[in-house]
């Protein structure tokens, strides 16, 4: 249960802590909790704007953990939201902002203002390899790459080299 006593249910596309219908896919909070607790391999203050019109943008600790962006009120150790970086966009809007919105509603933006266009350009690099899907195509080209250098299929030793995840005409997951 949230600190407000409801049931907190995350979307399929953008995770985020919002009341939704029965559409909307759930997650196991603890374990997102637990997710959002361990190191983040990128994390700073930025300004954030949640895409309800008007919204303001206001000061939020944003932790990126695997393929989760989580976001916290500066003052608090437990999320408030948090966005699963798939099936997504990530876009410069200005130079020191950025956007991330979702394929399945595109108009549905969230803005991220930073310091600098250097830290900009760092967040946007950073969420676009954070997808499942990039590392799987990062993971099919060097095996590939190695394939063709030793003669050998590197995921042979793990006897995982047939499964259909780790092929290149693979259905998208």
């Amino acid at each position: 249960m949230s600190r407000r006593g409801r049931e907190r249910k995350w979307d399929y596309c953008s995770a985020s802590y919002r009341e939704r219908g029965a559409s909307a896919m759930r997650f196991n909070e603890r374990e997102l909790l637990s997710l959002s607790r361990q190191p983040a391999e990128k994390a700073a203050e930025v300004l954030m704007r949640a895409p309800k019109k008007g919204s303001p943008l206001k000061k939020r600790l944003v932790k990126l953990v695997v393929n989760f962006l989580f976001y916290f009120r500066t003052d608090e150790a437990e999320p408030i939201g948090a966005l699963l970086l798939e099936h997504c966009r990530i876009n410069q809007e200005e130079d020191t902002v950025f956007s991330i919105s979702f394929l399945e509603e595109p108009a549905r933006k969230y803005y991220f203002e930073c310091d600098t266009e250097e830290q900009c350009q760092e967040w946007i690099e950073v969420l676009r390899r954070a997808s499942y899907e990039f590392m799987r195509s990062s993971l099919i080209f060097y095996r590939n790459e190695i394939q063709k250098m030793t003669g050998k299929d590197p995921l042979e030793q793990y006897g995982i080299s047939k499964e259909a995840r780790f092929q290149l005409g693979a259905r998208k997951v």
